[in-house]
């Protein structure tokens, strides 16, 4: 018998990334939905299906449901969309007929835990609004329903980690005494796996958490006792509302403003599994991870670099068709405005790609780190993500990856003459009046390497080029210096003097 098709909506995405290999461990075939396939980057890219399509446009679905035996519904847009709620909406309204229209046999949406109508969180709100649009569905559907998920990489997890390691001292709103029933991400996992075949046609709705019921306050000093931290001393105030203390967390954090406003304003309402509920152990056996039993998982994975997703995977803004991109021609039209250094460096081109793609993170930047620094507070200043989501892993890159405040956008690796150039490109995803890009382009040559490299802007109206042409006495000064630094780390790796790598640091 041929292996069941499931389709699963947000592959990109924290939990979706992860989903996807269990899946086909699990035996399914799989078949993902993007935006764009070309840019759908993970090492288990090359087992699956990849169909073009957006929630958000109900024409592009047929084809990505069709033959479908399940769909995993795991989008959310709080954080790439302004009225996240609205988008939410459409997006499930759009789920719920494609997947009648398919005939699937069932639809399984992870959601929050909390009051379905709650009208404190606009974040829960959504999520519960979601579930009641495809329960109403004419297709049997399964919602999980979680609160604060614990493992390396979620967005909630680097919210309390950065807090905790950075402020010894901690000045907090009275949330931290809101109850939550926080669970690991590999249970998750488990109960999402779990559930796809219940063996009938009905709606199930699950409530899933660990065993721990804690309040913030409980989470915060158990992840110091986990990491070895001493205690922390954590003051409570009644003056810091949700936005105060959202522009605190995007200063503190790698989370930007704009997730963090709708995650912190969620803080405030209790979220427990509700009793009377239908069990999951009933249908996923198995006993969940203890709170610090995630914790313990999670701090191993970010110490072993071995971690496969992150809440930054998923990008956070989009490029619009009708502007400029990087490999167009000049005649394509639009406006590109570059800088570009060239030198020849006495190393090999595998030497000069090592160096290039070892950028960022915990390594900072070739030169003039105080400048990167700067653009990034400023950046985080008005919103942006700044310098801190740092990169997944501190040796290798791969496309999609988050890097401080790019995306990696394409990574080919340089191969002998005349087998082709190798490239890293990087767009920006930092607050910009317009779209750039940086990359480096290494040509291999019989004893040397030219190493390219290029910045890009693409400005938006004349507030964009007036940003450019202000910064064009800076250019020579970091970019010029930037290129010129990778030159003497290749060549020092290709005479067998590379410098360490720094250790990984499980703060900044």
């Amino acid at each position: 018998m041929d292996a069941r098709l499931v389709l699963v909506l947000g592959a990109t995405g924290y939990v979706g990334g992860r989903l996807v290999p269990r899946l086909l461990a699990a035996g399914y075939r799989v078949r993902c939905l993007a935006r764009t396939p070309s840019k759908l980057a993970a090492p288990w890219v090359d087992q699956v299906e990849v169909v073009e399509g957006d929630l958000l446009d109900a024409a592009t679905l047929p084809a990505a449901f069709a033959g479908a035996h399940a769909v995993f519904h795991l989008v959310h847009m709080m954080g790439t969309n302004p009225d996240f709620e609205q988008a939410d909406r459409t997006a499930a309204q759009h789920v719920a007929q494609a997947a009648a229209d398919a005939g699937v046999a069932r639809v399984v949406y992870l959601g929050g835990l909390g009051e379905d109508r709650d009208a404190t969180s606009p974040h829960l709100r959504s999520r519960a609004e979601v579930g009641r649009i495809l329960l109403a569905a004419d297709v049997p559907v399964t919602v999980l329903r979680a609160a604060v998920v614990i493992g390396s990489g979620s967005a909630s997890f680097e919210m309390l980690r950065h807090l905790v390691e950075k402020l010894p001292v901690m000045v907090t709103p009275r949330w931290v005494n809101t109850r939550t029933q926080p669970i690991a991400i590999r249970d998750v996992l488990r109960y999402l796996v779990g559930v796809l075949d219940t063996g009938d046609g009905d709606d199930h709705v699950y409530d899933i958490g660990g065993p721990d019921v804690l309040t913030y306050l409980d989470m915060m000093r158990g992840y110091a006792r986990a990491a070895g931290l001493p205690p922390r001393l954590i003051i409570q105030v009644p003056v810091l509302t949700p936005v105060l203390s959202s522009y605190w967390v995007n200063l503190v954090t790698p989370v930007p403003f704009g997730l963090a406003k709708p995650l912190v304003s969620s803080l405030s309402v209790e979220v427990v599994v509700r009793p009377g509920g239908e069990d999951i152990r009933a249908v996923v056996p198995g006993e969940p991870l203890r709170y610090h039993e995630a914790l313990a998982a999670a701090l191993a994975r970010v110490r072993d670099r071995a971690v496969e997703s992150s809440w930054s995977d998923a990008a956070l803004a989009g490029r619009s068709p009708a502007e400029p991109y990087p490999g167009d021609p000049e005649w394509t039209g639009g406006t590109l405005l570059t800088d570009t250094r060239t030198v020849t460096v006495r190393a090999s081109a595998a030497d000069v790609f090592a160096v290039v793609t070892a950028v960022g993170g915990d390594a900072g930047w070739p030169a003039h780190g105080w400048a990167w620094r700067v653009r990034g507070l400023l950046d985080r200043a008005i919103g942006g993500v700044g310098l801190r989501r740092g990169r997944r892993d501190p040796e290798q890159l791969r496309t999609g990856d988050a890097l401080d405040f790019w995306r990696v956008e394409e990574l080919r690796e340089p191969a002998e003459p005349p087998a082709g150039d190798g490239l890293v490109r990087l767009r920006a995803e930092m607050r910009l009046p317009g779209r750039a890009w940086l990359e480096w382009r290494i040509t291999p040559t019989d004893d040397r390497v030219a190493l390219r490299q290029r910045a890009l802007f693409a400005p938006r109206g004349l507030l964009g080029r007036l940003y450019w042409w202000v910064l064009v006495p800076f250019h020579g000064l970091v970019f010029g210096a930037t290129v010129g630094e990778l030159r003497r780390r290749a060549e020092a790796r290709a005479a067998g003097h590379a410098e360490p790598l720094p250790p990984v640091r499980s703060k900044e």
